[in-house]
């Protein structure tokens, strides 16, 4: 099983600002000088709660696809990729192009994560229609599947149009970068189990959860007649290290199928029951995302693969 890294790049409250470009890049380059198979990146706009802006939390966070294309020159060898690319956010026949060239660029390391979005405050925010996501999702992966996949298409639909597109140059894989799906609801996992590489659920802790959600997509896989077997099965899971938290924090109310927690021995015990349960890639979120924190999934990492943690 591979073994990815979130890395840290919003808005915290003890920092009151995102992470510096340099910090971020420094994470990476340790990732995957500590083993990691990938590092990621979320694909927000912001985080806005509250209804008026008396009332209103909003927290900041850069842009995804300038750090991936940053990241694919800071690193050498780990896959790039987001849990999830919001597909209303970019023009999808544009997207196969930023696509095949952050392939190009990164020697191929590129997993493409796509979603249909679900933070309704940024949408507005932006001015991106909110509506129809299930629907826009699936013209967009007609658009950005068969460009990626076969180099042309002509496409018209409700809320987009490819007409006679051609992506050239096609980049470093005749088939493209592999697609990865977030998908938890019956009509995203049908298009997850019809068109992807790879299908991603998140966020968990132990995988008490993850048969049952499994369920959903061999569902699905049967209704379009596909093989599971045929889908990597990717989780994201949230490593959490209370004695870092704030102290208002509460540790003695951690939902173990949340976040998983413990010494480097239990990570490693966590990391191998998603193993032990068919998951390809298990992309890991520590919470708080710091130096401190990659240090100690890194030990994890390193008992998970019957290495001596240093």
């Amino acid at each position: 099983m591979k073994v990815g890294f979130v890395l840290p790049m919003a808005e915290d409250a003890a920092r009151g600002a995102p992470p510096p470009w340099r910090e971020i890049r420094g994470l990476a380059v340790d990732a995957e000088a500590a083993g990691f198979d990938s590092v990621w990146v979320f694909d927000h706009l912001l985080f806005r709660r509250g209804d008026t802006p008396e009332t209103r939390e909003t927290a900041g966070i850069w842009e995804a696809w300038t750090l991936m294309a940053a990241l694919a020159e800071a690193t050498t060898r780990v896959e790039l990729g987001a849990v999830v690319l919001a597909t209303p956010f970019r023009n999808p026949a544009v997207l196969a192009k930023m696509a095949a060239t952050l392939d190009e660029v990164s020697d191929g390391r590129l997993i493409l994560g796509l979603g249909a979005g679900w933070h309704e405050p940024e949408f507005a925010a932006f001015g991106i229609p909110f509506d129809h996501l299930a629907s826009r999702f699936e013209e967009a992966l007609a658009i950005i599947a068969p460009l990626l996949r076969e180099g042309r298409v002509d496409f018209r639909g409700t809320f987009y149009a490819a007409p006679d597109c051609e992506l050239r140059p096609r980049g470093p894989r005749p088939a493209g970068p592999p697609i990865m799906v977030g998908a938890s609801k019956p009509r995203m996992l049908r298009l997850t189990a019809a068109h992807a590489d790879s299908w991603n659920t998140a966020w968990l802790g132990t995988p008490a959860k993850l048969a049952e959600r499994r369920a959903g997509l061999e569902a699905a896989c049967a209704e379009v007649g596909r093989d599971p077997a045929s889908l990597e099965v990717t989780v994201g899971v949230t490593v959490g290290y209370p004695d870092l938290w704030p102290e208002e924090r509460r540790a003695d109310e951690i939902d173990p199928e949340r976040v998983l927690v413990g010494s480097p021995a239990e990570i490693a015990a966590g990391l191998r029951s998603y193993a032990e349960a068919g998951v390809g890639h298990a992309i890991c979120m520590a919470d708080p995302p710091s130096a401190t924190s990659l240090g100690r999934l890194a030990d994890a990492l390193a008992l998970y693969r019957g290495q001596d943690a240093g």
